[in-house]
C-alpha cells in the first residue's frame, strides 16, 4: 500500500500542481478549477496519510481507492469526475474521524462551487458539517439540498435531522433563558454563581457540538452546587441537560465501559448504513469453509459489500474474516459472565434488557480496541423500544439476525439488505422466515434478498 500511496500522490500532483502553485495547463483544455483544487486538497490528505505510516484501516484504504478514481476521472477526457468527486467526500465520511470529516467538508465546498444546483453536493455539505458538531451550518447547507430536492421520500431523512439539530439548539435557547430569569437576585457574586455566568456568556446553539456541550456541562454542574439539585430551575435544566445529550449524535465524555470506542446511536447508525449495501452471513461450517477458500464465488460475493453483518459468537467464521458490524443479543440470568467480544469489528451492536445487565456486560466483555464504534443505549433493545419498534414483548425471544433485519427495515436507508447462508441450523424461526418472505425480492442459491419497506 505503501507504493501504491506513493504513486497516487505522485499522479495527484502531476495532474493537479502542488499545494499554492497553479496547475500546469493541458492541450485541449482540462479539469475546471475547482476539481484542480479538490485534486490538491486530496493530495494533502495523501500527504497526511504517507507521513502516518502503514495502513491498516480499510475504510481508509476505501477512502485512497476512491482518490485514485476522482485521479482518472480528472484525467480522461468525457469523464464524470463531478461524481466521482461526491463519492470520493462521502468515502471520506464513511472513513471517520475528524481530518476525514474537515477533508470531505473541503471537497463538499469545492463541489457547491462546481455546481451550485447540486442536491448532491449540498448533501455532502451538509452531512460534512454535521460530523463536524457545526449543527447549524448543517441546517443551511441541508436546507439548500431540500430546495433542490424534488423527491419527497428521499428529503425525509434530512428532514428528520435538521428537526433534531434544531431541537437541539432549541434546548440550549430555553436553557439561556431559564438562566436569565432565575439568575436576577439569585446568584453569589463570587464562587459557583460568577463562574456559571461565565457558563452562560459561552454557551450558544451556533458553538460547535463539542463546545457547547462542555459549556452546558459547566453550566449545569454550577447551577446545581449553588443552588442544590431540588431547586426547580436546576431540575428544570438538568431536564433541558439530558434532552439536549439525547438528541446529540455522540457522547462527548469518553466512555470507559465502550472500551474507547465512540458510541452510535439510531441517528448515526442510520447514516452509518445509508446507500450502502448490506449482507448478513450466517455462522455455519459450509458458509465458513467456502468463505475461506481462496478466490470462490462465495468469498467474493461477500467481499463485494459495502458493510457485512456476523451475529453472536463465532463458532466456525475464521477469526480474521471481514466483519463491518457485529450484533449479539444477552441471553441467560447473568449475561455480564460470556466470553469477551474480541472479534474485530467496526460497529458492534448489544442488544439486551434490563438496562443494568446490558451496562454490566459492556463493562465486563468490550475489549479495547476490538471496534471503532459500540451501540449506546437507544439501540439495546429496538424491537420492543417504543421509539423505534415497540413490539409487545409476548411474541418470543428474538435471533439476533432477525433483531438486525428489523432494525434495518426501520432505519429504512439501506440501499439492498441481503441473507447469506440461512439455512439448516442458521434457519431463522417460523414466525421470522414469514416475516422475511413478506420481504423477499431475489432468491438464488447463495442469498436471500430482502426489500425494504
Amino acid at each position: 500500500m505503501g507504493q501504491t500511496l506513493t504513486g497516487l500522490l505522485t499522479s495527484v500532483r502531476a495532474i493537479a500542481g502542488r499545494p499554492g502553485t497553479p496547475a500546469q495547463g493541458r492541450p485541449g483544455g482540462g479539469p475546471d478549477q475547482a476539481l484542480l483544487a479538490a485534486l490538491r486538497i486530496c493530495g494533502d490528505h495523501l500527504s497526511a496519510l504517507a507521513a502516518a505510516g502503514p495502513l491498516t484501516d480499510a475504510r481508509r484504504t476505501r477512502l485512497i481507492a476512491s482518490i485514485g478514481t476522482l485521479t482518472t476521472a480528472c484525467s480522461t477526457p468525457g469523464a464524470d469526475a463531478f461524481d466521482a468527486l461526491l463519492r470520493t467526500g462521502q468515502q471520506a465520511l464513511d472513513s471517520g474521524g475528524e481530518a476525514e470529516a474537515r477533508l470531505a467538508l473541503a471537497l463538499a465546498d469545492e463541489a457547491t462551487a462546481l455546481r451550485a444546483r447540486s442536491k448532491g453536493a449540498w448533501r455532502l455539505r451538509g452531512n460534512a458539517l454535521d460530523a463536524l458538531g457545526r449543527g447549524e451550518e448543517a441546517i443551511t447547507a441541508y436546507e439548500r439540498h431540500l430546495a433542490l430536492q424534488q423527491n419527497t421520500a428521499a428529503s425525509r431523512d434530512v428532514e428528520r435531522r435538521i428537526a433534531t439539530l434544531r431541537a437541539a439548539g432549541d434546548r440550549i435557547d430555553e436553557a439561556l433563558t431559564l438562566f436569565r430569569e432565575t439568575a436576577g437576585g439569585r446568584t453569589d457574586a463570587s464562587g459557583a454563581g460568577t463562574e456559571a455566568s461565565g457558563a452562560a456568556a459561552r454557551l450558544s446553539r451556533h458553538l460547535p457540538a463539542a463546545e457547547a456541550r462542555a459549556a452546558f456541562t459547566d453550566l449545569v454542574r454550577l447551577r446545581t452546587a449553588e443552588h442544590g439539585a431540588g431547586d426547580p430551575a436546576v431540575r428544570r435544566l438538568a431536564a433541558l441537560y439530558a434532552e439536549h445529550r439525547r438528541l446529540s449524535d455522540r457522547d462527548p465524555v469518553a466512555d470507559p465501559l465502550l472500551g474507547g470506542a465512540e458510541p452510535i446511536g439510531v441517528t448515526g447508525l442510520r447514516r452509518l448504513v445509508a446507500g450502502r449495501t448490506v449482507c448478513l452471513v450466517a455462522d455455519t461450517p459450509r458458509t465458513a469453509e467456502q468463505e475461506q477458500r481462496s478466490g470462490s464465488p462465495l468469498a467474493a460475493l461477500i467481499e463485494g459489500y459495502d458493510l457485512v453483518v456476523r451475529c453472536d459468537e463465532a463458532r466456525h467464521t475464521a477469526p480474521a474474516a471481514r466483519t463491518d458490524l457485529h450484533a449479539c443479543t444477552l441471553r441467560g440470568g447473568t449475561p455480564w459472565k460470556g466470553p469477551r467480544w474480541d472479534r474485530r469489528a467496526g460497529t458492534r451492536l448489544v442488544f439486551g434488557d434490563p438496562l443494568p445487565h446490558w451496562r454490566l456486560a459492556l463493562r465486563s466483555r468490550l475489549v479495547p480496541g476490538a471496534q471503532d464504534r459500540v451501540g449506546d443505549a437507544t439501540l439495546r433493545r429496538p424491537l420492543h423500544d417504543p421509539a423505534l419498534l415497540g413490539e409487545e414483548a409476548g411474541a418470543g425471544p428474538a435471533s439476533t439476525a432477525y433483531t438486525v433485519l428489523r432494525l434495518l427495515d426501520f432505519l429504512g436507508t439501506p440501499a439492498r439488505v441481503d441473507l447469506i447462508g440461512f439455512e439448516g441450523p442458521a434457519a431463522l424461526s417460523p414466525r421470522e422466515r414469514e416475516w422475511v418472505g413478506t420481504r423477499t425480492a431475489n432468491t438464488d442459491d447463495t442469498a436471500v434478498r430482502i426489500a425494504l419497506r
